[in-house]
């Protein structure tokens, strides 16, 4: 196998934290983002860069009736007030996608549909969180089919990828996924500090190693050989890096986030690896146009290792593809 260059990317808009994002104050930070991701396929179809967009399956829907009709019978019972459903109780979301562009996306959907070499995934239904207290397999097990219930009803397609939310996953989940048609997920660098059991319970030394990471040389290897990933399905992808934001406050070490990124990738291509970069898309929704100047760096960067190295871009599902048909 070439080495292989993937990016996944955590589409889920206020989605991705109803129950603590303060809505009304990022208006503009949202609006921003679905500004940018038309930008972002833009780069991707002319670098030529395969894409997964792990999707909130509220997402989907055009209107607030549809989101309600499609919603499972099994809901999350968490002990906290987290669920996206809680959200939908206290504060209510608009009618459609014009008078609420926070919590619905099919156009934007369409136009990732539109563009070459994109994949559709699920970020699950409603934004699940697998390791919080009091929910169970089987309600996850509901929103999965609810998240595949409306991507086959209006986008005619079946979801094969998944990123879980928080990146909270366990071995009875992964079952779940499995007998679910799920055939790729994304894992936690072998880091300790990416090692997550719940948000409740995530402790701010470990965030705080995590964005230090970014810059210095702290975790272990970030590429991964094929060789190291069990065939077993659903096959487990580990990321590499997270793409971390350009703000002005960090400035003075962009380039040394870049750089580091620069060298990974290199070293995946040199030595045959795999590299996996991952974001939000909301990531872009401050300081917009230096987040895109830097993706097209990168991006630009990809296309030199394509040329020296044979480094392809494939999406999770397509590398899922590669390595099972090679161990066949």
């Amino acid at each position: 196998m070439r080495p292989q260059f993937i990016i996944s990317l955590d589409f889920e808009l206020h989605w991705g934290g109803s129950e603590k994002w303060d809505l009304e104050s990022l208006k503009p930070y949202f609006q921003q983002t679905r500004q940018a991701i038309p930008e972002m396929l833009r780069l991707f179809s002319e670098y030529e860069t395969h894409v997964t967009w792990a999707t909130v399956g509220f997402l989907f829907h055009a209107t607030r009736a549809e989101l309600f009709e499609g919603m499972p019978e099994l809901l999350p019972t968490y002990k906290e007030p987290i669920a996206a459903y809680d959200y939908l109780k206290t504060s209510g979301i608009g009618k459609d996608e014009a008078e609420d562009p926070f919590h619905f996306a099919p156009s934007l959907i369409k136009l990732i549909l539109m563009t070459p070499g994109q994949e559709l995934a699920t970020h699950s239904y409603s934004h699940y969180y697998c390791n919080e207290e009091g929910q169970t397999p089987e309600q996850f097990r509901a929103d999965l089919r609810a998240a595949q219930k409306v991507a086959r009803e209006k986008y005619d397609i079946t979801l094969k990828s998944l990123v879980f939310p928080r990146n909270q996953f366990n071995e009875e989940y992964l079952r779940v996924c499995r007998e679910e048609g799920i055939t790729s997920v994304r894992s936690n660098p072998k880091d300790w500090f990416w090692h997550i059991e719940s948000t409740q319970g995530e402790s701010r030394w470990k965030r705080l190693v995590r964005g230090a990471d970014a810059f210095l040389p702290i975790g272990k290897r970030s590429s991964f050989s094929p060789a190291e990933i069990h065939s077993d399905l659903p096959i487990l992808i580990p990321a590499s890096r997270l793409l971390r934001p350009y703000t002005s406050r960090e400035s003075g070490l962009n380039n040394y986030k870049l750089r580091r990124i620069f060298n990974e990738m290199e070293e995946a291509a040199r030595t045959g690896e795999v590299y996996h970069l991952w974001w939000h898309p909301h990531n872009f929704g401050n300081e917009t146009n230096k987040n895109l100047e830097d993706l097209e760096k990168i991006l630009v960067h990809y296309q030199k290792l394509k040329a020296q190295y044979g480094m392809e871009s494939v999406t999770m599902t397509e590398f899922t593809d590669k390595l099972v048909h090679e161990e066949a």
